[in-house]
């Protein structure tokens, strides 16, 4: 077997392992906060900063993703920072103490940062733009089962076991994964990294950090408090000075150079936004299950998890006619579905069937399978094969900050539902305007979806499979490992 045709099967399954695993974790651990604060003898609301933790140093390193591909190469990378993922899991799970959890749980979101746009940048690398559309139908499985499993998956580790087994679960898949890579995995690096953009990366690793800590804190917290307010300003004005730093540094951290490119820049604005109904409705759907019908945890993840079968469908057909339709039609139409199930949604009351619910669910999967993988695909059609890395990161930086919108978009309408109600808990009322809430973010971004140039992306040939030239500034060995990792043409 050659090492191109070796390459091609190992890096979807190393992308399989590590989204999976990145995945689970995340949608795992809130089920396993109360117990934890059972046995630290703490109330819910202090085990704040283990749930904040993650998704700040995420952020933090996300920046930093594509420099240390370039200088280290995507096999170094992946296993260094999955290994890390793997033992902080451990130390997660062997946490004796509230202070040790937090400083495991940061190593983890550290980790994190570097695992997805790293995976992402291997596929994007070594798959040409036709095959990544057909790889999407099996990319989508880990993406939407995941999720869907985890509620399951940590309520019975819970049960059964204790709450430190949903962390220790990462250990064998990520040793495993972490073996398999070592084993099989080549090197990927097409050109020598530039000099390390020190002041760029300490003002992107602090802008994110920052505005993920506000945006995160701010529906527990409430949005009026001195520190989310801080956090906030503060995040903006790294913000800006760091975009001001970036745009005038000739190898910055993030080249946001990219998005002068519109394809690539719409896109990720759809994902920006787009991810906010669809994430909110995630996280949305098992609160109203539990609170509003005062449903168990077992109702919840079982009427969650028909979403990812709608996906799953979904995917099937839009592997067969991206490049007929176009990504164009394709996403407008998904949103504009996801508005459309949003509505459905906000006539769910508290005598509504959970079958009932999972059927909407399951349409929602439906309209959701139509913009994840579409989206993603899409944003790398007229990317350079030198900018891979780059804009992995930056789409992973957007997708990070839908995933923090969305759920703080629906707790702070929720908050304000229950706080003018006078009650401690959200009235019925509350869970239906965000749901209009949701439904309005949907067509917005549809309807600009719809505006998107998506020619290049439907009938240009894939200039990530374009040869290096010399001009490139590529190491004569990496261009070697570059012609083997190629597929054909």
């Amino acid at each position: 077997m050659s090492t191109r045709l070796g390459q091609r099967r190992v890096v979807p399954i190393m992308a399989v392992l590590t989204t999976f695993i990145c995945i689970i974790d995340g949608a795992i651990t809130t089920v396993a906060l109360p117990s934890i604060a059972r046995q630290f003898d703490l109330t819910p609301a202090a085990l704040t900063g283990v749930v904040v933790i993650y998704p700040v140093c995420l952020g933090m390193m996300i920046p930093a993703s594509a420099w240390l591909i370039e200088r280290h190469g995507g096999r170094r990378t992946l296993l260094l920072s999955l290994a890390a993922f793997t033992a902080a899991s451990g130390l997660c799970g062997a946490a004796p103490n509230l202070t040790a959890l937090v400083g495991a749980r940061a190593l983890q979101g550290l980790a994190a940062g570097l695992l997805m746009p790293t995976s992402q940048a291997l596929l994007f690398r070594t798959f040409s733009h036709a095959e990544q559309v057909r790889l999407s139908r099996l990319m989508v499985i880990p993406q939407q089962i995941a999720p869907a499993i985890a509620p399951l998956l940590g309520g019975l580790l819970i049960t059964s076991l204790s709450w430190r087994w949903v962390f220790y679960v990462n250990v064998p898949f990520g040793t495993a994964a972490v073996l398999f890579g070592a084993l099989f995995l080549a090197e990927h690096r097409d050109h020598s990294a530039g000099r390390l953009d020190l002041p760029g990366l300490l003002l992107c690793g602090a802008a994110t950090a920052t505005l993920m800590y506000g945006v995160c804190a701010g529906p527990d917290l409430g949005w009026d408090r001195p520190q989310v307010i801080g956090a906030l300003a503060g995040g903006a004005a790294l913000l800006a000075a760091a975009v001001r730093q970036q745009l005038r540094t000739p190898e910055p951290v993030l080249r946001l150079r990219l998005f002068r490119d519109r394809l690539f820049r719409d896109t990720n604005l759809i994902s920006l936004v787009g991810y906010v109904p669809m994430m909110g409705a995630m996280f949305l759907g098992p609160i109203f299950i539990q609170e509003a019908r005062g449903g168990s945890a077992l109702d919840s993840g079982s009427t969650t998890f028909t979403e990812a079968f709608g996906v799953l469908v979904t995917m099937q057909v839009v592997g067969a006619v991206y490049h007929r339709v176009g990504p164009r039609l394709i996403i407008g139409t998904g949103l504009l579905g996801v508005a459309a199930v949003m509505l459905l949604f906000a006539t769910a009351d508290a005598d509504t069937s959970l079958w009932t619910f999972r059927g909407y669910m399951f349409l929602l999967g439906l309209a959701m399978g139509a913009v994840f993988i579409p989206t993603t695909i899409a944003s790398f059609s007229t990317v350079d094969r030198a900018d891979i890395a780059h804009a992995a990161t930056l789409n992973t930086v957007v997708r990070q900050t839908g995933n923090a919108l969305a759920p703080a978009v629906v707790t702070s309408v929720l908050v304000l539902g229950a706080s003018g109600a006078g009650r401690a808990h959200p009235p019925l009322a509350s869970y239906q305007l965000s749901y209009y809430v949701l439904a309005a973010v949907a067509v917005a971004a549809g309807l600009f979806a719809f505006t998107m140039p998506d020619g290049p992306a439907r009938t240009a040939a894939p200039r990530t499979a374009a040869p290096r030239t010399a001009a490139s500034g590529s190491r004569p060995r990496a261009r070697l490992r570059q012609k083997a990792d190629r597929p054909g043409r």
